[in-house]
């Protein structure tokens, strides 16, 4: 009789628990109903089934949540959690951090997105707020998503397809503007003197310019040379020396000053293609990926990667600017003093070389408190005190 009442009594349990998953009536008669108010709505809120997202009773989670974070969004969006994997992702995706754009229940602007999305850009890329004086009409327009995709894409920037191919999609003859007229060859590398965004100059050129590109191109076209870097550093002869260094930034069989720097202009004035730390990535890509999986990251410096590592060459492993500690000293002034002993006459013994900060941390992040390699506790330890 006890286990006919308990079945009965389950049955009714679900049936309830049934017709809320499909009216969302009891749950609105206690929430505004502005919270589910919106041109666009998803669709377990346009179907009422509330339960799909929120336990009635209890959860884990803040707004009784089943779940949390994107590992919820992709428990129904599926496909879209093995595409936002690959090629560059958008960071707010990679942190799983759907929320930061998109509205969870309903929104006045399509993909449920909280603001324009011109608005929702700019809350982040905060530089791009300037008033340019010249401005790239999609830019202008807010229209990001004409040039870049949202979540992911193949090429750096998010951009949709390579950037000469994106931009001759809409300037389909750029030899015959003006500009170009007797430009030594082929028009390509757009970007090599246009601002996509914007500019104070006429024709979006960046604000930078190359002294020659600024006075006469055939100081560096139509002139024999043996390679590019030769040329370049026929007139930056100091860059020469720094990458005469045991550990140089030019890689094997590709001397391309150009990787790095714009030949032409630049809205950075050592003319580099992209911001630091951007430009760093498009080649160390695999790098920023492992810091990004590590529990502990060393906060960002202005200068970004250059404050660390030497921009052409070091005789230093990693182009490290200095020895570890001396580098580590500059911002960390009294740790030398009392740490574990380091410097000259201290001895790692397992390769017999001096120890630095570096011996025991790494800056670039790990998974352990102070940025140490290891657990302090004893595993690091015993990596140089086995006997004791």
């Amino acid at each position: 009789m006890i286990r006919y009442i308990l079945s009965c009594t389950s049955c009714l349990v679900l049936l309830l628990w049934g017709s809320l998953a499909w009216s969302g009536t009891d749950c609105m008669s206690c929430h505004d109903a502005k919270i589910i108010a919106g041109t666009h709505i998803h669709a377990p809120v346009q179907q009422k089934q509330c339960v799909a997202c929120h336990n009635p009773h209890v959860a884990k989670f803040p707004g009784l949540l089943s779940q949390q974070g994107a590992d919820f969004c992709y428990s129904c969006h599926g496909a879209e959690e093995k595409t936002f994997s690959q090629g560059w992702v958008h960071e707010p995706v990679a942190q799983g951090k759907c929320l930061h754009c998109h509205a969870a229940h309903a929104a006045d602007q399509p993909a449920l997105l909280k603001e324009k999305i011109a608005t929702s850009c700019l809350g982040c890329h905060e530089e791009l707020t300037t008033e340019f004086q010249v401005s790239h009409q999609p830019f202008a327009q807010g229209k990001c998503t004409t040039c870049h995709a949202p979540h992911q894409a193949a090429n750096q920037y998010l951009l949709k397809k390579s950037a000469d191919t994106l931009c001759l999609s809409c300037h389909e003859n750029p030899e015959s503007l003006i500009g170009h007229k007797g430009f030594p060859v082929k028009v390509t590398t757009c970007l090599s003197c246009h601002n996509p965004h914007g500019s104070e100059r006429p024709g979006l050129v960046r604000q930078n310019l190359h002294e020659p590109y600024s006075k006469d191109c055939t100081t560096c076209h139509n002139v024999e040379q043996t390679g590019q870097a030769e040329l370049c550093l026929s007139c930056h002869a100091p860059v020469g020396e720094e990458m005469r260094a045991a550990h140089s930034h030019l890689l094997p069989g590709e001397k391309k000053c150009t990787r790095c720097h714009s030949p032409h202009a630049s809205d950075n004035k050592a003319l580099l293609r992209s911001p630091g730390k951007k430009l760093c990535q498009s080649c160390h890509a695999d790098t920023f990926e492992r810091a990004e999986q590590f529990q502990q990251h060393h906060p960002e410096v202005e200068e970004g990667c250059s404050a660390c590592h030497g921009i052409h060459g070091s005789e230093r492993t990693a182009m490290l600017l200095t020895d570890g500690t001396a580098l580590c000293s500059r911002c960390h002034e009294s740790h030398n003093t009392f740490s574990h002993p380091i410097g000259a006459g201290i001895l790692d013994p397992r390769i017999n070389q001096m120890l630095t900060c570096l011996t025991c941390h790494n800056p670039m992040g790990t998974d352990y408190r102070y940025h140490l390699k290891l657990s302090g506790e004893k595993a690091l330890c015993m990596q140089c005190h086995r006997s004791y």
